[in-house]
């Protein structure tokens, strides 16, 4: 019956892989709305005549509003299932693509990204999927999560250069309305494939030499203050990791290369995201989320120094597609590490909260690094502050690994003394 919990021998089984492909085609439909504001943010903000700044807040008003959709999402996925929180999600997106198209301001069309397309719309179809996953696998449990949080850079890989074209054909309005209209149908027909609620949880082995960790007390923290931590950490990365994903059309359309340039450079660094993720799932397996996070978040910030010296053609793409590389793991590891480290009953509501703190990183990220622009007229300074924000990030990761290792090291010598 779909209102109850599978079987535990389904873990990791066949139904688990069909049930994770379907979860990335899920986020790649659902996730269409991130990708697709930067894309027509030139267009339109020569239509409502606004700066930067303002042309950048829809963004920052989805991602806002995504994060903290994700906090009851993943509560109602816990409660309900999935499935109905898909269904919402799936109207959503095709209220919030139409209510933009046929915006009239720049205020209309934010709050239809805000409202629609990311408080009901893309959180029904990130955070609660994530944490679906992580309940349905053991063994590989990093590379399943990593597979579904990749929908988020196939949307990211295969929206922007379609709407581009959209843009070029048909004009920018015409387009939403038709993405709208496929992407929720495509929500609303998937959902139904979901029903099944998750497995009971079952604890993975041990291995010799290791202590399983203390859900009760996360690094040996309270939850809370755990998950504080956790949630300032997603909002440095992000606020590094926006500064590229929103602003490379604008940033190339100034450099006088064109939006179509920065939409194809937008889609290499989201193809090579996807790549990253599926790599960075398959080291979470062996070295766990917080070495993960560690990993990625150091490979960011190398890749943000590059975007400052190296402003050519040529080199906007490579520096790109590193960026892409090196990025992709992080988000999906959060999602790794509150499995590892909090009680699995409560996964879909951390999962959400952790998630919700990356993409007001994202929406801080966004609206910051067009202030900058606006304030002194060039990316430097934004790309700059990115780095800033980034170290924030690695200061926390790195600050943890160390309390898991003095944690374990505890732990390891209570056991053998017992």
């Amino acid at each position: 019956m779909p209102h109850t919990p599978a079987d535990p021998s389904l873990i990791d089984s066949p139904v688990a892989v069909r049930r994770l492909l379907t979860t990335l085609a899920l986020v790649t439909l659902g996730n269409s709305g991130m990708y697709v504001v930067a894309v027509v943010l030139p267009a339109v903000q020569a239509e409502f005549g606004v700066g930067r700044a303002d042309a950048s807040l829809p963004y920052t008003l989805m991602m806002v509003c995504l994060g903290i959709g994700g906090l009851f999402t993943g509560k109602l996925a816990d409660r309900y299932g999935i499935t109905p929180v898909l269904r919402v999600g799936a109207l959503a997106v095709t209220g919030g693509f139409i209510w933009a198209a046929y915006s009239g301001s720049i205020w209309t069309f934010g709050l239809a990204h805000g409202l629609l397309l990311g408080m009901l719309g893309s959180s029904s179809t990130f955070a609660p999927l994530l944490a679906d996953t992580a309940l349905w696998w053991n063994k590989r449990r990093g590379m399943a999560v990593a597979i579904a949080a990749s929908g988020n850079y196939v949307a990211g890989t295969v929206w922007p250069p379609l709407v581009q074209w959209g843009i070029e054909t048909i004009g920018w309005r015409q387009t939403y309305v038709i993405l709208g209209v496929v992407c929720g149908t495509g929500i609303f027909l998937l959902a139904n494939l979901m029903r099944q609620r998750p497995p009971l949880v079952v604890t993975a082995p041990v291995s010799a030499g290791e202590v399983a960790p203390d859900t009760s007390r996360p690094f040996g923290l309270h939850p809370n203050h755990a998950m504080a931590l956790l949630c300032v950490a997603g909002v440095g990365c992000c606020v590094a990791m926006s500064m590229p994903q929103v602003h490379i059309v604008a940033y190339c359309t100034d450099l006088g290369f064109g939006a179509a340039r920065g939409a194809e450079m937008l889609s290499l660094m989201l193809f090579c995201g996807i790549a990253s993720r599926l790599v960075s799932g398959w080291i979470c397996d062996r070295i766990g989320g917080i070495r993960t996070l560690l990993l990625g978040s150091g490979l960011q910030c190398v890749a943000l120094l590059l975007f400052i010296p190296f402003d050519g053609l040529v080199s906007l793409y490579v520096v790109s597609a590193l960026f892409g590389l090196f990025q992709g793991g992080i988000v999906p590891s959060y999602a790794i590490i509150v499995r590892e480290y909090f009680a699995p009953k409560e996964a879909g509501a951390r999962v959400g909260a952790v998630i919700m703190a990356t993409l007001v990183g994202m929406a801080l990220g966004g609206w910051m690094s067009g202030w900058v622009f606006d304030m002194t007229g060039s990316y430097d300074a934004a790309f700059l502050n990115g780095i800033a924000f980034n170290l924030l990030n690695m200061g926390i990761a790195l600050w943890l690994y160390f309390r898991v290792r003095r944690v374990g090291r505890a732990g390891l010598a209570g056991s053998r003394a017992g």
